[in-house]
């Protein structure tokens, strides 16, 4: 009785791990739904500059404004410290922020969007962008799931064209 215990606790702790993300595999990529820290990620097929370079060109090709980008690594390297390579892209368009601000205006802290385009530990280069349905929570956006479902989807499209070949 006592050797079951510890194998009934072991299992359910990695099942209730297992219930913070939503994994899907694709034919070119694995995307991850964190939904315990909001974050949407998917795995590219390019290095870090590479997929920055897509994704701000994507961007910008619908008529998005990209803000800027910033190269942590870089930045790192300028005060003599190391970091793996991380770019962060910020970018935005007007048209679908500000009906979201309109709903909640604390929502624009987090706007205009953000990715993160990072090389792990293991040597994977993933891109990551807040998911929609979290700022919902977060905000308590009430009233704009047809904003929120549209940029849900643009922010995937855009994803999945920069880090898929």
């Amino acid at each position: 009785m006592l050797k079951i215990i510890p194998i009934i606790a072991c299992t359910l702790a990695l099942s209730s791990c297992a219930a913070l993300q939503q994994v899907t595999t694709t034919s070119d990529n694995t995307i991850t739904k964190n939904n315990d820290n909001g974050l949407v990620t998917l795995q590219s097929n390019y290095s870090v500059k590479q997929t920055a370079d897509r994704f701000e060109s994507i961007a910008k090709d619908k008529g998005l404004t990209v803000f800027t980008r910033i190269d942590h690594q870089k930045n790192a390297m300028g005060a003599n410290l190391l970091l793996k390579p991380t770019e962060v892209i910020i970018f935005g368009n007007p048209k679908a922020g500000t009906p979201l601000m309109n709903c909640a205006q604390s929502v624009a802290i987090d706007l205009p969007q953000k990715v993160l385009i990072s090389k792990d530990v293991a040597g994977k280069v993933n891109l990551t962008y807040n998911n929609p349905e979290y700022l919902k929570a977060r905000h308590n956006i009430i009233g704009c799931d047809k904003v929120l479902n549209n940029i849900s989807m643009l922010l995937d499209n855009l994803a999945t064209a920069a880090t898929s070949k």
